[in-house]
């Protein structure tokens, strides 16, 4: 099931054609990583009576850290090397964010679309990571605490069922609500975790679910939903929304149809399948950094061809043997650490983990460059045509190492409103009372001309009111994971029609909001159209174009 698992998220990644769904490796992974665990740590609680924490946290450091932390390190040492220096404060702050396991989290804060993502992370893949092991901090507690309120098993069963019920309606609701806190955060998610935990309780006091032939039948359907939700769903889907539950059954279903006869354990027996399963860590870790950062190293400007992204899912496999193969196996099987305590293994590892995060600074700051040319452009008289240098002057104003942070003040005056917003309120500038009033209505890219348009209205020439919304389009584009983007529209059309400006002016992203629709561009014309049409009849309106 790994080897199915992985390769589906790496063809996924790597764009190979049929694979628009594979996404739902990761699924597969967390459906399988609550089994097991909830396995051994049932198992335990029935031999003992309690939990060994430190021995389990123990085990799982040392099963995942050290060839997790290595591609940490190896990855912002090629970052350096490549992505431009525009781009390595976010290399490192990520980074930090993978070592200490938090990377869903901060994705989620910035509201990152996993699944659309132009500009994506060299750890976003950290986020399952991330997810995983926060489920190892909680999951422990919580068998605890069940198993001594409730003493029969099927009280047991149902209190499990009552979190995965609980968590799944979570997730449904904030992929409507929240697409990325639906996405990255963990308790979206811990449901996928705790249906395989339900089959490990369900199998250790009953030793099987299904007989042969239901379980042959179960089995199939299962691999089924898996590899068919991997090939027929896209980044279109809704997810996870209530389309998750498709590969989370169907892992569920394999998982306790187990060896039948006639079932498809004999396929996933099969020695390249198990191969490719023991390299699965391993081969998650490696690929995505190695399909990033050629596109990366280009400013996220130009992507990868085929053949160069199939020859990178190629050498994938040789790498990911060797990690496996030299850090590892090995970071299993260090023999002071499993002859040490827990304590003192738990301590190493914060001790690595720091070093790590040393590591990572200092390469930020040794490889801190110019980002000038150290001499200044000379001033020249405008012109339509804009005259450049062929270096980066020094008396650029905002310099390059504080473009980050020199953001319009349309951002600390929150006259742009973030995601969460839905009412129309923005916020007018100018004093001039006769001035006409002027409306820029649109997402961030209309924010773009605030600056420009807010210096105007200082002047006393027109009176600015602003409505821009963060990825949301004046156009009538429907957001499927994004309905606060309608509402809030529907609520701007609304007050417009009782202000009656004398100019709208509406800018956009443009039709890369649908990137996957077949013809985006006829598409995005009839989106604009349709608002234009609920526009004031006296109002003028304006259509700015994109900012190159």
């Amino acid at each position: 099931m790994r080897a199915i698992a992985v390769a589906l998220v790496v063809l996924f990644h790597a764009e190979i054609p049929g694979f628009g769904g594979g996404y739902v490796g990761v699924d597969v992974f967390f459906v399988i990583s609550g089994f097991l665990i909830s396995t051994h740590l049932l198992s335990e609680l029935h031999e003992r009576g309690h939990i060994r924490y430190g021995a389990f946290y123990a085990r799982r450091v040392r099963r995942l850290l050290p060839a997790a932390l290595t591609v940490i390190v190896a990855t912002v040492a090629a970052a350096a090397c490549w992505v431009s220096p525009l781009q390595f404060g976010y290399v490192v702050k990520d980074a930090i964010a993978a070592t200490f396991y938090v990377p869903n989290v901060l994705f989620a804060y910035r509201a990152t679309d996993y699944l659309a993502d132009k500009t994506p992370s060299l750890f976003m893949h950290y986020w399952s990571l991330g997810v995983e092991e926060q489920f190892y901090l909680l999951w422990p507690a919580l068998l605890v605490g069940l198993f001594g309120l409730f003493k029969l098993r099927s009280r047991r069963v149902a209190a499990i069922g009552a979190v995965v019920a609980a968590s799944f309606a979570l997730c449904v609701w904030l992929t409507g609500f929240s697409q990325p806190n639906a996405f990255f955060i963990l308790f979206a998610r811990i449901w996928e975790f705790g249906v395989g935990g339900l089959v490990a309780l369900i199998l250790l006091t009953r030793g099987r679910v299904f007989g042969d032939r239901v379980g042959a039948v179960a089995g199939w359907a299962g691999l089924a939903a898996i590899v068919g939700s991997g090939v027929l769903f896209s980044t279109a889907t809704e997810y996870p929304g209530d389309a998750v539950a498709v590969p989370v059954i169907g892992t569920a279903l394999l998982i306790a149809a187990g060896p039948v006869r006639w079932g498809p354990a004999a396929l996933l027996s099969l020695r390249p399948l198990t191969w490719i399963g023991d390299i699965s860590y391993s081969l998650y870790l490696v690929h995505w950094p190695l399909l990033v950062l050629p596109v990366a190293a280009t400013g996220y400007m130009h992507s990868s061809p085929m053949w160069l992204r199939a020859a990178i899912v190629a050498a994938c496999v040789p790498l990911a043997w060797l990690l496996y193969r030299y850090v590892e196996q090995p970071g299993q099987h260090v023999t002071w650490l499993n002859a040490a305590r827990p304590r003192r293994t738990l301590a190493a590892t914060a001790g690595v983990m720091a070093a790590v995060c040393a590591v990572v600074l200092t390469v930020a700051v040794v490889q801190n460059p110019m980002l000038d040319a150290g001499r200044p452009a000379a001033h020249t008289q405008l012109s339509l045509k804009p005259a450049g240098t062929p270096y980066v002057p020094s008396n650029l104003n905002p310099r390059l190492s504080a473009s980050e942070s020199a953001q319009p003040v349309i951002y600390a005056n929150h006259c742009h409103r973030d995601e969460w917003a839905t009412d129309p309120a923005g916020c007018t500038v100018g004093s001039n009372p006769q001035a006409p009033l002027v409306v820029l209505f649109g997402d961030s890219h209309a924010a773009h001309w605030y600056p420009a348009l807010s210096a105007l209205a200082d002047q006393g020439l027109i009176r600015l009111d602003n409505r821009t919304k963060s990825h949301c389009p004046s156009a009538h584009i429907h957001i499927a994971t994004y309905p606060r983007c309608a509402e809030w529209r529907e609520n701007v059309l609304d007050s417009l029609a009782a202000a009656k400006p004398a100019l709208i002016l509406l800018g956009a992203w443009g039709s890369s909001y649908l990137l996957n629709d077949a013809d985006p561009t006829a598409h995005w014309r009839k989106a604009l159209t349709d608002t234009i049409s609920e526009l004031p009849a006296q109002s003028r309106v304006a259509v700015l174009a994109d900012t190159p």
